[in-house]
């Protein structure tokens, strides 16, 4: 670490501590070359999590937005609050998993692991999502999808 005072990269800590939170280090250091003592902070320094739009814009993971649609689908339908939260927690870890090189996502492909986990859970809430997600243009492409989760069991 450079001295402050003197620009010299020589120093010693004398002491480590956590901070409160568990998050950083605070370290007093002492310059080897003229004596100063001077404090440096450690900390992680990590990059959000991020969602690719269709258009090629990035925005940070927002797991509220996620929850939101989630809600959404399964607005009216015989699926716990709690439910809801634990889909969203393996939705996000899966996410984070499937991102983990590039710390990114697709949102494509961010809604096909939703639509994935609602075919599991109640496929009124998947044919909901789908139709928002997927843009259906006509009726066709609604008996479509309908047809394809029948075929699928439900």
């Amino acid at each position: 670490m450079r001295c402050p005072y003197c620009g010299t990269l020589d120093d010693k800590v004398l002491e480590s501590r956590t901070m409160v939170n568990g998050e950083s280090i605070r370290r007093r250091r002492e310059c080897l070359a003229c004596g100063y003592r001077f404090t440096s902070y450690e900390r992680i320094d990590e990059k959000p999590f991020m969602v690719v739009k269709r258009d090629g814009r990035r925005q940070p993971f927002d797991r509220q937005k996620l929850e939101k649609g989630i809600e959404r689908a399964l607005e009216k339908r015989p699926v716990s609050t709690s439910m809801v939260e634990q889909i969203s927690n393996d939705i996000e870890d899966l996410a984070i998993k499937l991102g983990k090189e590039n710390r990114e996502i697709s949102t494509s492909s961010l809604g096909e692991l939703v639509l994935e986990k609602l075919s599991q859970i109640d496929a009124v809430a998947y044919i909901r999502f789908a139709s928002v997600y997927r843009h259906f243009e006509n009726l066709e492409e609604f008996i479509t999808e309908v047809k394809n989760i029948e075929k699928k069991g439900h």
